[in-house]
Formats: C-alpha cells, sequence, structure tokens
C-alpha cells in the first residue's frame, strides 16, 4: 500500500479462522520430531528428497526471463497515472506449464566438461517443485523495482537536474544489496530458528503443494491453468476499453456529471480529487492499480481499512476542511501538491540556491513557509501514528509471544538444536559461508561511499551520512525482524529516517531522501532475503542455490528496472508533468509526485521549519501519543471480553493506514477494491468456499497479467506513437470532475476556478 511519500506499510495477513499461534511443549515437540508451531506443522511437510535438482536450466531461463519480464513491466507501469503491478503469482503460475513443456521437449543428453570435470544436462527429468519453487524467487526479484530509482525520477523529471547515470546505477544497486550482509549477520536467529516462522510463507508453500499435487479436470470444468488463460485473455481484451477507446470508464464520478458548474459538488463527488461519494469504476486496473487486489487480503483487514478510510475522508477531512484548518480552503482538497501562504503552488526554485542545490534561508525568510492540503498535513500525522501504533500493538497483543519464542530461539541455538526442518537442512545441505555475505556488505558500503562521496556529490549526503544510516538500518534489522517472522508485520523506518538526517542535515533535499533509503530499504531487503530463505527451509532448497539465484536475481532485476526507468525519464517528453502532456497521455508519475513533495517537506523545508512551532503544522506532533495509545483500550477490552474473539480483529495499525494513502491513492480505489474485496472475501468465500479456495489467487493473477500485457502492447504499438485513443469526449481519464481541485477561499485565483 502506496504511503504519504512513496513507502509501502504491509498489509497484516492471517489464514482467515483467525486462528491463533499454537506453540508445542519441548517434549511434545521431541516426541513427534516436527515444528514446535501449529501452523507450520499443518502446513510444511517434514520429508525432503535432495536427488531432486533445483538449480537447473530451465530454473535459469524460466526464473531469468519472469525476472526481466516483471522488472520491466511494473517498473513500466509505475509511471502511468494508474500503476498496476503484476505479482510473482504470475510467474508461478505461468512457469509451471512452461517447465512441464520443457521437460517433455528438452534433450536428456549429459554434456562434459573434462577440464573442469563438471557434466549438465539441459533436462535433468520430470519438472519438479524446488525448481519452481527457485524460479518464483527468481521472479520475486524483479517484482518491486529499487525504491532509489524515486531518487532519480525527481532529479531528472520534477527537479529538472541531470545526474549521473553511474551514480545513479550504483545507488539503486546498492541500496538493494546492502541487505545480504544484514541476512548474513541475522539469519541464525531469523532463519534457523523454529519459533521465527515468517507465517506469509506458508501460503506460498501452500500454493506450491496445490500445483504439484495430481490435478483432475473436473467435469465440465477447468484445470487451475485453463482457469487462468481464460481468465487472462479476458482481462487482457476488456484492457483495450479503459485503457484506449473509452479511458473515462476508469473514473465515473456521478455527481460531477449532473452539477458540472458547482465546485463543492465535485470536491465531494469527485472519486480522484474528491470525496468520491457516487464515484465507481469499470476498470480492474482502478481497483488493484494502487492497493493491489483485494482478493488474496484476509477479510478482517479489509474492513479495517476501509474504517480507517472512511473515518478519515468522510469525518476528519470534511470538517477540518470546511472549518478552514490550516487556512485548508486556500488550497485543494485533495493534493499533494506543496503551496505558499497566497495559495499559489510553493515556488521550491525560489528558495534554492541553484550551485549548492540547497535552501537559501534569506530568500526563505522573505517568501512564504511551507503549506499543504489539509488531508497531505493529516497523512503525516497518520503516518506518525502507524509507526507508535505498530509498536504499541505489537508490544501488547504479541509481545508475550515474541518473548517466549525468542528465549526458545536463544535456547536452541546455544544448544545447537532446531526443529526437524532445521536437522533435514543441516544434514543434507552446505551452508552459506558467512564470508559471502561478508564480502557483499563490504564491497557494497564501498560503493555505497564512492557513490555519494564521487561524482561531484550529486547526492549530497555525506559519507558520515552513509555510514549513519546504516548504522540505523543494521540495529533495526533483527528486531523489526522478529516483529516480521511472528506476526508478519514490517513497522517501517521511512519516518525515523527522515526526522533523523532532517534535523541533522537540513535543506538538502537528495541527502534527505539518499539516507532515507540507505536506512530504511537496506533493512527491508535484508528481510526480504530472510524471508525468501526460510521459504527455502520450508521447501528444503539448498541454502547456496537459494543464495546465487537470489544474488543473480537481485543484479539482473536492478539492472532491468534501471534500464526501464532510464529509458522511460529520458525518452518521453514532460514525463510527470500532467499539465504539458497530451490529452490522454497517462505518464503522470502520481507517486514520484507524492515522493518529490516528500523531498521538499522533510529536505528542503526540514521537519524544524514543518513540524515545530517554526512552522505550520506542530498539532501533526500529537499523533505520536495519540497512536501509541489507540491499541491499549482494544486491549483491555479483549482481556475483559475473552469470548469476543472479534475484538482482537480491531487492528489500529491498519486503520490508521486505511486513511494515510491519500494521495496518491484516491477514493474511488478504495471504494472499488473495499466493494470486490468484501465481496470476494465475505460472500464468495462463505458461499462458495471450495470455489475461493481453488480459484481466488489464479483469479487475482490473470487479471493483473491480462492488464500489464496489454498496456504494454498499446504502449508499443500506439502511445510511442502520441496516439493515446480517439479524440472524443471519452478519452478523458480525469473522471470529468475539473473543479474539484478548485480552492474555495475568498480572493485565491486559480487559472480555470470561479473566485469566491
Amino acid at each position: 500500500m502506496a504511503g504519504v511519500d512513496g513507502d509501502t506499510f504491509p498489509v497484516h495477513t492471517k489464514d482467515h479462522d483467525e486462528s491463533k499461534l499454537s506453540i508445542k511443549d519441548d517434549d511434545e515437540a521431541e516426541e513427534v520430531d516436527d515444528s514446535p508451531i501449529e501452523q507450520v506443522r499443518l502446513t510444511v511437510p517434514i520429508t525432503d528428497d535432495p536427488s531432486l535438482p533445483a538449480l537447473t536450466f530451465r530454473t535459469w531461463v524460466i526464473g531469468m526471463a519472469s525476472c526481466i519480464i516483471l522488472s520491466f513491466v511494473n517498473q513500466f507501469f509505475s509511471y502511468r497515472t494508474t500503476p498496476i503491478s503484476v505479482s510473482s503469482v504470475s510467474a508461478q503460475i505461468v512457469s509451471l506449464p512452461i517447465g512441464k513443456l520443457m521437460a517433455a521437449t528438452l534433450p536428456t543428453t549429459v554434456y562434459k566438461l573434462p577440464i573442469l570435470n563438471w557434466s549438465f544436462t539441459l533436462n535433468p527429468g520430470p519438472f519438479n517443485l524446488k525448481e519452481h519453487a527457485l524460479i518464483t524467487i527468481l521472479a520475486t526479484c524483479g517484482y518491486s523495482g529499487p525504491y532509489a530509482l524515486n531518487i532519480v525520477a525527481i532529479v531528472k523529471a520534477f527537479y529538472h537536474r541531470s545526474i549521473n547515470p553511474i551514480a545513479a546505477f550504483l545507488l539503486s544497486l546498492t541500496t538493494q544489496m546492502l541487505g545480504y550482509g544484514w541476512a548474513g549477520i541475522f539469519r541464525k536467529f531469523l532463519v534457523d530458528s523454529p519459533y521465527m516462522w515468517w507465517p506469509a510463507n506458508l501460503v506460498q508453500v501452500s500454493l506450491f503443494r496445490a500445483f504439484h499435487e495430481k490435478e483432475h479436470r473436473p467435469k465440465g470444468g477447468n484445470t487451475r491453468l485453463q482457469f487462468f488463460f481464460l481468465v487472462f485473455i479476458a482481462s487482457f481484451t476488456y484492457y483495450t476499453i479503459p485503457g484506449y477507446f473509452f479511458q473515462s470508464i476508469s473514473t465515473i464520478s456521478i455527481v460531477c456529471l449532473i452539477w458540472k458548474k458547482s465546485v463543492t459538488a465535485q470536491q465531494i463527488g469527485s472519486g480522484m480529487k474528491g470525496l468520491g461519494i457516487g464515484s465507481f469504476t469499470l476498470d480492474w486496473n482502478t481497483v488493484a492499480g494502487f492497493l493491489d487486489s483485494p482478493l488474496p487480503v484476509p477479510g478482517f483487514a479489509i474492513i479495517n481499512l476501509l474504517a480507517g478510510f472512511f473515518i478519515f475522508i468522510y469525518m476528519v477531512v470534511p470538517i477540518t476542511y470546511w472549518n478552514n484548518f490550516y487556512e485548508a480552503k486556500k488550497f485543494p482538497l485533495i493534493t499533494s501538491q506543496t503551496f505558499d501562504s497566497t495559495g499559489a503552488i510553493y515556488n521550491v526554485s525560489r528558495i534554492l540556491n541553484e550551485t549548492t542545490f540547497d535552501i537559501d534561508l534569506d530568500n526563505y525568510n522573505s517568501y512564504s513557509k511551507l503549506y499543504l492540503s489539509v488531508i497531505f498535513a493529516f497523512d503525516y500525522g497518520l503516518s506518525f501514528a502507524i509507526l507508535t501504533a505498530t509498536i504499541s500493538h505489537v508490544f501488547l497483543f504479541h509481545g508475550k509471544e515474541i518473548l517466549v519464542m525468542w528465549r526458545k530461539t536463544t535456547a536452541a541455538l546455544k544448544e545447537q538444536t532446531g526443529d526437524v526442518h532445521t536437522r533435514i537442512m543441516k544434514k543434507n545441505y552446505a551452508q552459506v559461508p558467512e564470508w559471502w555475505f561478508m564480502t557483499i556488505l563490504v564491497l557494497m558500503i564501498i560503493l555505497a561511499l564512492f557513490c555519494c562521496e564521487g561524482f561531484g556529490k550529486q547526492l549530497q549526503l555525506p559519507w558520515w551520512g552513509v555510514l549513519l544510516s546504516l548504522v540505523i538500518a543494521l540495529v533495526f534489522t533483527l528486531p523489526v525482524g522478529v516483529i516480521q517472522a511472528t506476526t508478519n508485520m514490517q513497522p517501517g523506518l521511512n519516518v525515523i529516517t527522515e526526522l533523523i538526517i532532517g534535523y541533522l542535515y537540513p535543506g538538502k533535499p537528495l541527502a534527505n531522501v539518499t539516507f532515507k533509503t540507505y536506512g530504511y530499504i537496506s533493512m527491508a531487503q535484508a528481510l526480504t532475503f530472510i524471508r525468501d530463505f526460510k521459504l527455502g527451509h520450508y521447501m528444503k532448497i539448498a541454502p547456496r542455490s537459494m543464495f546465487i539465484v537470489q544474488l543473480a536475481g537481485t543484479v539482473v532485476g536492478t539492472t532491468a528496472n534501471f534500464a526501464t526507468a532510464w529509458w522511460l525519464l529520458t525518452s518521453i517528453p514532460n514525463i510527470c508533468n500532467p499539465a504539458l502532456l497530451p490529452e490522454g497521455s497517462p505518464w503522470t508519475c502520481p507517486g514520484d509526485e507524492v515522493f518529490y513533495n516528500a523531498s521538499i517537506i522533510w529536505g528542503v523545508i526540514g521537519p524544524q521549519r514543518m513540524f515545530t512551532k517554526d512552522g505550520i503544522y506542530p498539532g501533526m506532533n500529537w499523533f505520536f501519543l495519540i497512536g501509541l495509545l489507540a491499541p491499549v483500550p482494544v486491549w483491555l477490552l479483549a482481556r475483559k471480553y475473552p469470548n469476543h474473539k472479534w475484538i482482537e480483529l480491531i487492528h489500529l495499525p491498519l486503520i490508521f493506514a486505511g486513511g494515510s494513502s491519500i494521495p496518491p491513492v484516491r477514493a474511488v480505489n478504495y471504494l472499488s477494491w473495499g466493494a470486490v474485496g468484501i465481496f470476494f472475501n465475505f460472500y464468495i468465500y462463505k458461499k462458495y468456499k471450495t470455489w475461493w479456495a481453488r480459484h481466488t489467487y489464479i483469479l487475482s493473477a490473470a487479471l493483473d497479467a491480462g492488464i500489464a500485457f496489454m498496456g504494454v502492447l498499446l504502449y508499443f504499438a500506439l502511445q510511442n506513437y502520441d496516439i493515446f485513443g480517439p479524440d472524443w469526449w471519452g478519452l478523458d481519464g480525469s473522471d470529468h470532475c475539473p473543479l474539484a481541485t478548485c480552492p474555495t477561499a475568498p480572493g485565491v485565483i486559480t487559472k480555470g476556478c470561479p473566485t469566491f
């Protein structure tokens, strides 16, 4: 889920039965020789066949192709008005028939290399589960593009400055690769321990087992693969309508079509720039573009997010806007742009020294303080609340479990014991040497310092800033990893890192975002690597094969992401500038616009001049306390009424997150996402549970994949030649609510808006 500065807040996923974690007594665990975690016992088999080949020719060909394709497609779509990401589940599904086809057609000849005494074959036998898992892990390396590419985008498309491509690439690569060092340091605690069980991996294990069980086509029905391709073709074909012929159906705002001259009506009715009352969509891209598909999201998480959205957008925002809190009526109701005291767009160039690219305090003091739309200001308050609410929620609801499991972890490591899975892995496979991780860590630190200190110090961050950010990542990787490994929640470090560097080194926008990226993303990447290592642990894949695949996938995926981003940013005229783009052009970069404005708020102006008495928004600091205290009454109620299990499903971090993503997420995205999610995860789940279990993940992947492939086809066939659709009323994809962005304060003059 996109956050206020381009970060993400992970959704806490559990099984739909909301079963509590179960830890067996040590004696009983030894008796059955299985995992002490009930969910793991029910999902992960305790058998292994070490003879199954994993790192095969098929693995490399299908996995690398999946990695490159996902990297390209997801980076390509990230700059569009409604981005969409194709998950690795698509590759997981499609790779199965391709792997079986290769197993049936490739020659089985064994080739020998006499000098090296090596031998290999293109076809070692039937396509197996371990190959499939490694392919999916390779594809996952291309799923999420480097966070650092946001920095490249704002430098080139928003600040209109140059950045050395080598520096940009090294920034992308080092932020992605530093996590290997932290992963190597903490893998014994977070992988080998049976009490660090990583709940999200159990979904993947279940999917792999389902795909590799023998499946017979139901009478009058389809296999899961046939179902995937039927939905894929339908999605692929249908997207020609909202993607080209009739873009207006991406967001339909009924109120705006009725009251075409009322600013207030359009503020209330616009699904893209307003409260979204009466708005809806006929485009799956609008449903899943920002918030990802709602189909795999547990029902309780959907309800919590929607509760936060409704409270924020239909209670907090109207009260604060129409009562003119923080001079809200001077600015549009919903926007991530920054403004000066007159209501005009904040002219950052007036306060930036062109030579040093940092703040000129004399010009700042003679110009204006920085103002935000009321919703964007409260977004930052909510981001503060999410941080402290996550800590408080985890401590209250999961603290005892974490403490118990941590004690068992340290005892198990001290006694050199583990569950059956750890013993199998240590018995059958060579472990990854520590020096592999440390070599990458040292090399990446050297490259990071060179990247920031070299190239004319374009990134502004001095050497001590790089090292401090890495210390933060190192310190937080283990505690955050323990939380994620036991509760599936990952508290983000974006707020902490922005605050720290904002106070220590104010006035420098690129230093701020670079520090945040090294401090936050290297930790997040480490936990991604560790999570995948644990998946390989459950699937009984050789750790060295896992390491090689992850390393190769990260390098190749980062290179593909960077090449795609650089190509788009240098080849599309006026990319990220809606005012200069031709009508119908999708290259508006909503996520990067939020990231750009965050660099102004935290970097150029700095937290001292924004969130203290020196700025406009010191009141937002109360959200730290609000977030910390909010889970307490829920916890007390849950203890007082233990038989009312629904109380424990009230999840304050998710409720706060439900409103914190607007913008770039819009009201119509939330409303359509929630409607589809409730329909599938309550109605379909309860009434057609067998169908839901068999088809939901596949339906989600097929819908996403169909849109992605048609979107790429439309670009290369038409949009690359500035052909965006037929010239008619339906070409406008902005929901026909032009007045929704108008300020309503007396005397504020905005082009295209009435003056009050």
